[in-house]
């Protein structure tokens, strides 16, 4: 079987990535450990580590661990847990239940997490540990598709998903994980969650539109403007989510723009106050954007781009959705 082993180099940083293989149990503790640390959610825990084991592809199970180690200063690498810095973990499954096994082209890996210590998100490594979550299954299990799900209001993740590697958002799941906190969650914000594929073979066109002519059009559906608010560190600006355009909603023209916050996970942690009205900022941006993105996707529009533009000193990110797609 082929050695995945890759050492990568990102912004003058070396990083080894593997395949996890190995049948002892103690091999495993460190992937819940880094998941504890990222997530800080205590209860939403992967299995012990004798399970993780045995559900390994390698061992007994259909399971994939992928781990990332950094480099020194020096560039050298060594496999010691202090240096282990990254992780993604999915396993195979089916896209129809009804074919289920019996047809190899109805197999379906699944990403359950992917993530890399908070100290190295601004290295492309969460890209980086995407490509190389590709490669694997694609070695390994000959799956041509993965499908994995993440929040709408995450700008983060909707770059790296949709823009970068062009997967298609196939379904709106609201209020996935139920009482979901830690520090990337707050059990009061409902967890709602894009279900994304992406395909594996061939190459995904870029939609023909122009951002710019889009936004002075007014193609609006979610809009936002900055706010002075009392924060969880003080006084600071937050975007604020405003009513719904139904005239954009119901137009139903060639394409429509989404706003959500340039930064969600921030957001989450600032307005985390007992000032009820600051508390739920975030909760009306999830409920405005539910309604707009369920709402187009009954008329028949669909994702086909994520962007980020900066406009009069304000950062913003924008879902292109359009009925062509």
């Amino acid at each position: 079987m082929k050695d995945l082993d890759e050492v990568i180099e990102s912004k003058g940083r070396k990083f080894l990535f593997f395949v996890e293989k190995s049948n002892d149990e103690e091999d495993y503790i460190k992937y819940e450990q880094l998941r504890r640390e990222i997530w800080m959610d205590p209860y939403d825990s992967l299995s012990c580590p004798r399970n993780m084991a045995s559900e390994n592809y390698f061992n007994d199970g259909s399971s994939l661990f992928i781990g990332v180690y950094a480099g020194d200063e020096k560039g050298n690498i060594q496999r010691d847990t202090a240096r282990f810095i990254g992780f993604a973990y999915g396993y195979i499954g089916v896209i129809n239940k009804d074919i289920a096994y019996k047809k190899a082209g109805n197999l379906n890996f699944y990403s359950q997490y992917a993530a890399v210590k908070k100290e190295y998100r601004n290295l492309k490594l969460g890209l980086l540990l995407k490509l190389y979550q590709k490669k694997a299954v694609q070695a390994l299990f000959h799956i041509d598709s993965i499908t994995c799900t993440f929040d709408p209001l995450t700008g983060v993740n909707a770059y790296r998903n949709i823009y970068k590697l062009g997967m298609e958002v196939i379904d709106y799941k609201i209020s996935y994980y139920r009482g979901f906190s830690g520090i990337l969650n707050r059990a009061d914000i409902p967890s709602d969650r894009f279900l994304a594929l992406w395909r594996l073979s061939g190459q995904k066109e870029k939609p023909d539109y122009d951002l710019d002519s889009l936004l002075q059009t007014k193609e609006l559906v979610v809009s936002s403007s900055e706010r002075r608010i009392g924060g969880k560190t003080g006084e600071v600006m937050t975007q604020v989510s405003h009513e719904i355009d139904c005239d954009v909603l119901q137009s139903l023209k060639p394409y429509a723009l989404i706003e959500i916050p340039y930064d969600f996970y921030g957001m989450l942690q600032e307005t985390d106050v007992s000032d009820d009205k600051v508390r739920r900022i975030p909760l009306d941006w999830r409920i405005r954007t539910r309604k707009a993105f369920t709402e187009l996707f009954k008329t028949g529009y669909r994702i086909v781009d994520f962007r980020c533009k900066k406009i009069n000193s304000m950062k913003r990110s924008f879902y292109v959705l359009s009925k062509k797609a």
